[in-house]
């Protein structure tokens, strides 16, 4: 029998390992899949606890049903007692329960935390009460490695109105950074910056880091704030740094939207195309 070598960057103690706390999305675009599609995308082996799960496709959500905070738990329990995690992704936690509980679960950790805080709908709408946007604030976000927030979402965060240029952003970031993140990426989808987005990573101590890139015109943009989430949540468990992590990301996510033309998945806004690099 010939025996077949398993090359060293391959083998099972060399895999970094994500585990996204999220809500599934039954269209497969955005959350839970979103995360899982990235992990792989970008070499690391993905494993999942489930906050919620929603019934959508690429035109509309149209039911949510949220885990019960006990089986939430248990799913930590039963994931972190046994793989040995280099990361973790947070997205939708939409119940103060759920909350409570995933801060509790992390409060060892000791590893990064990429927490994106899904707030805010893409119409405007808030998809949080006050009392879940006050427990992920004051439970979860001191825990954060690194916080995510689109611009809305940070307005939400502080009470305030949604920053209009780079400067009120680069200040909101740092107001973030004092409730107790390590680091906050402020994502400019949302500005009002003509042809042109423009990413902020706001750290203590040092510059702005930031990374500007064209807007692509296509409609097929489901996930991009999962997909960014993750892809740094994957960087940081190889041992990047978070401003390689984040380069690297950006990177990706704008190939997958460049991409995203190529995929014809649902009749509503399409997902990006998170195997843009390996699918022909």
């Amino acid at each position: 029998m010939t025996r077949i070598e398993i090359p060293r960057s391959l083998s099972t103690s060399s895999i970094p390992i994500c585990v996204t706390i999220a809500g599934s999305d039954s269209g497969g675009g955005a959350g839970i899949q979103a995360d899982l599609k990235t992990f792989s995308a970008l070499g690391v082996y993905g494993a999942s606890v489930i906050t919620a799960i929603t019934a959508q496709n690429t035109k509309a959500v149209t039911a949510v049903h949220d885990v019960p905070a006990d089986i939430v738990t248990a799913q930590i329990d039963a994931v972190f007692s046994d793989l040995a995690v280099d990361a973790v992704k947070i997205g939708m936690l939409s119940v103060p329960e759920t909350i409570e509980a995933v801060a509790a679960g992390l409060v060892h950790f000791g590893k990064p935390i990429v927490l994106d805080p899904v707030m805010v709908a893409k119409s405007g709408d808030r998809l949080l009460s006050p009392e879940a946007v006050s427990t992920l604030r004051e439970r979860l976000l001191p825990h954060a490695t690194l916080l995510t927030p689109n611009l809305p979402e940070a307005a939400c965060l502080l009470d305030c109105e949604v920053a209009e240029n780079e400067a009120q952003a680069i200040e909101q970031g740092k107001a973030l950074l004092a409730m107790g993140a390590g680091a906050v990426l402020m994502k400019g989808g949302h500005a009002q910056d003509g042809g042109n987005c423009t990413d902020l990573l706001i750290r203590d101590g040092v510059p702005p880091f930031r990374l500007t890139a064209p807007r692509i015109a296509t409609r097929n943009t489901h996930g991009t704030g999962c997909t960014l989430s993750s892809a740094i949540a994957a960087g940081l468990a190889k041992g990047l740094s978070m401003e390689e992590a984040f380069a690297v990301a950006h990177s990706y996510l704008q190939g997958a939207i460049i991409s995203a033309d190529r995929l014809h998945v649902g009749s509503g806004n399409g997902p990006v195309h998170h195997f843009h690099a390996m699918w022909s």
